[in-house]
């Protein structure tokens, strides 16, 4: 039997821990605990998701920040019902909720701080997008205007699909499609983003 502070100390990848994932503000004003119904299916999409995407992340921007992880489906259920951000549990591209069975999927809304100060300052919300596109191998992305804030998925088969809320809104990339810009276009745009790299830490 998991306990919640058994559960939040397991260790999903170099960086992170399944305690960042599980604190919910829904959940906190709500009453409503935000625990995995099959916690074990949850740990092991959240190793994938997190060693997959949020590693490399965190060791090529710095410390990124976790805005929305896990959701149990009763609190995904209830956001969505109260127009609380959250789309409907059987929204094909719904990410949050780790433990369905019949759909592998995993994901979280992040901010990258180094990006989000550039942003503020008028960066093309584009240039991350592509970064993101030649590097990772998420499945899709969907970017929000506050903090420039995205959430990143991963799928065992990703989309490989890129959408916006921030202008120009829209769909960015559709699955199965070929960028729009040349990889040197693409490139040029994030000429100045810190290189792709590992921490290196004391032997």
């Amino acid at each position: 039997m998991w306990s919640l502070e058994t559960l939040g100390r397991e260790r999903l990848s170099r960086h992170f821990w399944m305690r960042e994932f599980l604190c919910s503000e829904i959940g906190n004003v709500h009453g409503i605990s935000n625990i995995p119904d099959i916690p074990d299916l949850a740990l092991e999409r959240g190793r994938a998701f997190a060693t997959t995407l949020l590693d490399p992340l965190e060791e090529t921007f710095g410390r990124i920040f976790v805005r929305s992880g896990y959701r149990s489906a009763r609190l995904n259920a209830f956001g969505n019902a109260h127009r609380l951000n959250c789309a409907r549990n059987d929204y094909p591209l719904e990410c949050h909720i780790w433990d369905l069975p019949e759909r592998p999927v995993a994901g979280a809304s992040i901010v990258i701080p180094w990006f989000a100060d550039r942003h503020a300052q008028g960066r093309d919300w584009r240039d991350l997008a592509w970064w993101l596109h030649d590097h990772l191998d998420f499945s899709e992305i969907w970017f929000f205007p506050k903090l420039c804030a995205f959430n990143i998925a991963w799928r065992p088969e990703p989309l490989r699909r890129i959408d916006s809320y921030i202008a120009p809104k829209g769909c960015l990339l559709k699955p199965g499609a070929q960028p729009a810009e040349p990889p040197e276009d693409r490139a040029a745009r994030y000429r100045d983003f810190p290189p792709f790299r590992g921490i290196a830490y004391p032997g």
